[in-house]
């Protein structure tokens, strides 16, 4: 069986996580917690970091930072995770939801100014695939309208706008380390957190509204309740996972931008335009080989292609439903009609794509798809 994903161990996992049980601290903040901070400010050049228990607690995180509270509207694309909605959803906000571009499945910042309203406070553009949004223009847009950004950069560790690391843009942004990503802890994520008047009280929500961290530093003679929070760091023996993976970030990095292209020109290559799209990055952006995704017709040719794939013991994936048309939402939305998502909810399916995957069988991947289609075809 070719699954969609398999976890990689980089080789020192293990040994770091001893080594983390051994120190005698595996509560949050501990040794391998640090060195992660570290790596991830030095890097990227993130202002600073917090490694927290998921991706979603990170957007959590923000919502709380930037005081959403009942009534307050945030712009976010219908085709995402439904953490991304949920965290801003649970302060009481109304989503505003926005459409996808017609080249990516991007939040389309053109249309997002029509959205804002007085009550609008923020905007939450998704990096799909780890590929940019068009971050100039939403900044842009943000600035003028007094609007806070948060990037859900979930899938976008390593990846690029114009030179700028994703994640380090917005006032907030939220990484996962999911093990469907590219670096991993099983499951994991991280706030980053860009503008200044974040940086203490990210600190203080994260353990749980009380000024611990201060109080460790020696900073305060006592800590106690000071704002709201929750329980949003990880153990020690989590971050020591990631480290391990951080320390193979490169060879990592590289092994599934090879698969990644090998996909794409193999593809590009078979004449099936006509019939899928491969994926499309903007100038402005870079891939980083988190997927590689093709965009079929509709949602029969779709499900054709993953029942071809199946009898060969192939288990490619389709992605996100139109949170708009969700059970939980959809007798709630009064927005504009967004085709672009409802689109890629039938047509968008996603190919395995994992360290280990060998070569032979991402030929097999490739060979059955092009069967597939070209059956379709005749």
């Amino acid at each position: 069986m070719i699954p969609f994903n398999k976890p990689y161990l980089s080789g020192n996992e293990t040994e770091y996580i001893k080594l983390a049980v051994e120190s005698g601290k595996i509560s949050g903040d501990g040794v391998y917690t640090k060195k992660c901070h570290e790596f991830f400010e030095n890097r990227f050049g993130f202002k600073k970091v917090l490694l927290t228990t998921s991706c979603t607690d990170a957007l959590e995180m923000a919502a709380i930072l930037i005081n959403i509270v009942p009534g307050d509207e945030v712009i976010i694309p219908s085709y995402t995770f439904v953490s991304t909605v949920n965290a801003f959803v649970l302060r009481g906000a109304k989503v505003v939801f926005a459409d996808s571009e017609a080249t990516n499945p991007n939040i389309d910042a053109d249309k997002i100014e029509s959205l804002i309203t007085p009550k609008t406070r923020a905007i939450v553009p998704v990096h799909y695939a780890g590929v940019a949004c068009d971050m100039d223009k939403i900044m842009e847009i943000a600035e003028r309208h007094n609007l806070f950004v948060v990037e859900d950069a979930a899938q976008a560790i390593d990846s690029y706008y114009k030179g700028r690391p994703l994640g380090s843009i917005g006032h907030l942004a939220a990484f996962s380390f999911h093990e469907t990503k590219n670096i991993i802890s099983g499951e994991g994520g991280m706030l980053v957190i860009n503008d200044d008047q974040f940086m203490e009280r990210a600190e203080v929500i994260r353990e749980k509204g009380t000024n611990r961290s201060a109080f460790f530093r020696g900073e305060v003679d006592k800590y106690g309740w000071v704002d709201i929070g929750s329980s949003f760091l990880p153990s020690d023996i989590i971050a020591a996972y990631l480290f391990a993976q951080l320390e193979s970030l490169e060879r990592i990095q590289q092994r599934r931008k090879d698969i990644w292209n090998r996909y794409d020109e193999k593809f590009k290559q078979a004449g099936l335009e006509n019939y899928i799209s491969t994926p499309f990055t903007p100038e402005y952006a870079t891939n980083n080989g988190h997927m590689y995704y093709l965009v079929t017709k509709g949602l029969t040719e779709r499900s054709n292609l993953i029942a071809d794939c199946k009898l060969k013991n192939i288990h490619p994936v389709f992605h996100y439903l139109s949170l708009h048309k969700s059970p939980y939402y959809s007798e709630i939305y009064k927005g504009i009609e967004l085709p672009n998502s409802d689109f890629y909810t039938d047509a968008l399916v996603r190919l395995p794509l994992y360290y280990s995957l060998t070569d032979s069988e991402q030929d097999l991947i490739i060979e059955t798809i092009i069967n597939s289609l070209s059956f379709g075809i005749d």
